[in-house]
């Protein structure tokens, strides 16, 4: 299925029950890993509906072995605008940044509340190239996958993360907040503004608010653990290092996560940044240690009066190590 037929709105597709095979199904919903792999036959019927209705989307689910829900943005939702020219008529004015809502489109929210009150198990693939609010709906349904723009090979791409032939192991590149609020306020009518030091995670951190999915979350069909952390420095470079462990019953990807934070700084920062990451592949029952380093030239600071970038070799740094930004996943060694 290519991104034409998907036309980046919200769709259905529903496998209904004709001698339907499953392999293993252990699924778990929100926040935990999962393992889910399942064959079809060859006469299983697919049946794909694009959501003109939300009431005959429910019909279709409730008969359904597997329910997926496609959603999200495309180029007119988001990316570089376009203006409309006079002189070609090829362009519209379209694009640019998503001034109304950082959440899906009402009528995707129509469709996964009316799917998700019949089947807490449908999967929602989201289409897009940046952050989507998720906070009113993820309780609704069973798991998401985060497709990005994935070309036009991202039907079968999807497929295989689906149906357990890929053990996915990507990592947000951003932060989910809980709601639009948490982010900092903007004025889309102003002609000048000014965007303060902290965003993303350093900002919700700065203010103490959690977020629904933190920066460098991600989910696998397998399980990991790290343990044993160590941290130390010399003269240039600050280092860590930790056992990462594959804990579950197959082979899959993890990305151990260094931040430093400098809180005896002689100027504000933020409370930690990510300075170093390593993606590792462990079979099942497999361990491996990771080693991690972030130069400390890499900490330094811009000091306007001297207009130039100055390096703290003295003070001590606080190291991180974890598999998300989120506090409560991180390990930390002061240094």
């Amino acid at each position: 299925m290519t991104e034409q037929d998907l036309k980046f709105k919200i769709e259905s597709y529903c496998k209904r029950k004709r001698n339907v095979k499953t392999k293993k199904n252990n699924i778990k919903a929100k926040g935990e890993a999962y393992e889910n792999a399942m064959s079809y036959p060859s006469d299983a019927e697919v049946i794909y509906y694009s959501g003109e209705s939300a009431s005959h989307c429910r019909r279709l689910a409730k008969e359904a072995d597997v329910v997926v829900i496609v959603a999200g943005n495309d180029y007119l939702d988001e990316g570089e605008c376009v203006a409309n020219e006079s002189a070609d008529v090829t362009v519209q004015n379209e694009g640019g940044d998503r001034t109304d809502c950082l959440g899906l489109k009402e009528e995707q929210l129509r469709i996964i509340d009316a799917v998700g009150k019949v089947r807490q198990d449908a999967v929602v693939v989201l289409v897009g190239g940046s952050m989507i609010l998720m906070d009113e709906w993820e309780d609704q349904v069973g798991a998401i996958l985060m497709a990005y723009y994935p070309g036009m090979e991202g039907g079968k791409a999807v497929a295989d993360v689906l149906f357990g032939k890929t053990n996915p192991g990507g990592k947000l590149p951003f932060v989910i907040p809980k709601k639009e609020e948490d982010l900092p306020e903007i004025d889309w009518d102003a002609e000048e503004f000014r965007y303060d030091y902290y965003h993303g995670y350093t900002l919700l951190n700065k203010n103490h608010v959690e977020p629904l999915y933190p920066f460098g979350y991600g989910l696998s069909y397998t399980t990991f653990t790290l343990t044993g952390m160590k941290a130390w420095r010399d003269e240039e470079n600050l280092y860590a290092s930790v056992i990462a462990k594959n804990t579950g019953k197959r082979e899959g990807s993890e990305v151990v996560q260094m931040y430093v934070g400098a809180a005896d700084s002689k100027v504000e920062r933020p409370e930690y940044v990510l300075k170093d990451f390593q993606k590792i592949r462990l079979d099942a029952g497999e361990e491996k240690e990771v080693k991690l380093v972030c130069p400390i030239r890499e900490m330094a600071y811009f000091d306007e009066g001297r207009n130039e970038f100055v390096a703290e070799f003295s003070i001590p740094y606080e190291v991180y190590v974890g598999t998300s930004s989120l506090r409560e996943d991180l390990w930390v060694r002061k240094v």
